[in-house]
């Protein structure tokens, strides 16, 4: 089962979100963690890329500088770009940045990257930060970690505590 959570918790997830999980319930089968299966963050985007297409999001395709997906941070005289952040999709129009994350999403704390990122886009109001409900470490020794479980820790005491205001109207958090 896809798990989610939404913030702030004290509001309804948009329609808008709502349309990401089930677009991930859909795939379940195809990119689901907790049956041993170790995808990639690129592999989930990939399976996701056409779905996420179809409902208007640009997806990044591969490596290559034109593949990518660049969100203006800052800019210099002219109006040129100066800072851009990369995402792994962006939905212009509603102003959503998804992040697909696997092995690095809370072992290199990538999620709170994610974050930091999508608060100094421009016109971006919606974070969606996909991790792995469980992750597996190690070769020889199986460490298992509940990465969604982490991330959502991480979060609820980022909103609980009060003590850092995001610029963000939404996060969405969906465990695969």
């Amino acid at each position: 089962m896809i798990e989610w959570k939404y913030y702030p918790s004290n509001t309804k997830i948009p329609d808008s979100l709502l349309d990401l999980v089930k677009l991930f319930e859909m795939h379940e089968s195809e990119i689901s963690s907790t049956d041993g299966r170790t995808l990639k963050s690129n592999d989930v985007l990939g399976i996701l890329t056409t779905s996420l297409q179809e409902i208007g999001y640009q997806v990044e395709t591969g490596k290559a500088e034109k593949d990518k997906i660049k969100v203006p941070v800052t800019y210099r005289e002219r109006g040129e770009v100066d800072l851009s952040f990369e995402a792994d999709a962006h939905h212009i129009e509603k102003g959503i940045v998804l992040e697909v994350e696997a092995g690095r999403a809370v072992a290199n704390n990538q999620f709170l990257k994610d974050l930091f990122q999508a608060c100094m886009m421009e016109d971006v109001g919606y974070l969606c930060i996909a991790v792995r409900k469980t992750y597996i470490t190690g070769k020889t020794s199986r460490n298992v970690s509940r990465d969604y479980k982490i991330v959502i820790s991480f979060i609820d005491a980022l909103y609980i505590s009060n003590r850092i205001k995001l610029p963000l109207k939404g996060v969405l958090i969906i465990g695969y």
